[in-house]
């Protein structure tokens, strides 16, 4: 990907639906009033301008209805949490969480991730969550799914030396999928050293209605990786 400069949108494309039903009032609102006060710059930008004196910088991958980034800005409001959604009913979810909590710490990309990173300098992120992902299930989709062996190499160009990266599902194919591409990348390395580490939620995890749902092929699958 580009580090300097934003793709050019016409080329990305964000599969699945973008909205299903209607939005909100009450949602629909602080899309208009909130959302232009909290989403991320549009042009190349550094995030530790955005709250000044923030500890550290988070990215949530895909964040559904916003629970767990809402839940994890309120735990540590010492972090700045980006958090990137093309799907506009999420997003607007996501909205209620902040203003309903009042979160001083959240910022929003309402589109593909992908023209977000770009955006992004080395080094500049201390931990990436991307928590149960459209599993695409087809053979002929997996080119679909997010993770893929340039992501990858753009998820080690963000975060710093000791930084985590965290992905689950719940699609047993997909975690294989992860493993073998985490894997093959060298920044990388699985920090699990027992079953425990991959079948236990971790304690920091915050689970959402999505998972609750139990809609994969087997039980939830946490893998967590240091970059090195």
């Amino acid at each position: 990907m580009n580090e300097t400069a934003p793709p050019d949108h016409r080329l990305l494309r964000s599969y699945g639906r973008l909205k299903s039903r209607p939005i909100k009032p009450r949602q629909a609102a602080l899309v208009e009033t909130l959302l232009p006060r909290i989403r991320c710059p549009q042009a190349p930008f550094d995030p530790a301008g955005l709250l000044p004196g923030a500890a550290e910088t988070w990215l949530e991958v895909g964040f559904g209805g916003g629970e767990h980034m809402a839940a994890q800005a309120a735990r540590r409001p010492e972090v700045l949490i980006l958090g990137a959604e093309p799907f506009q009913n999420g997003v607007a979810s996501a909205l209620r969480h902040v203003e309903e909590q009042a979160l001083a710490n959240v910022r929003i990309e309402d589109g593909d991730v992908r023209t977000l990173t770009a955006r992004l300098p080395d080094a500049s992120l201390a931990r990436i969550f991307v928590l149960f992902p459209d599993p695409w299930p087809k053979a002929r989709h997996h080119k679909r799914r997010l993770i893929q062996p340039e992501t990858v190499a753009e998820f080690a160009r963000l975060l710093r030396p000791g930084g985590a990266f965290r992905f689950a599902s719940d699609w047993a194919d997909y975690v294989d999928w992860t493993l073998a591409r985490m894997g093959a990348h060298p920044a990388f390395r699985w920090t699990a050293e027992r079953a425990d580490d991959w079948r236990r939620p971790p304690a920091d995890h915050v689970a959402t209605r999505y998972e609750e749902k139990r809609l994969g092929d087997c039980a939830p699958v946490f893998l967590d990786y240091l970059r090195v």
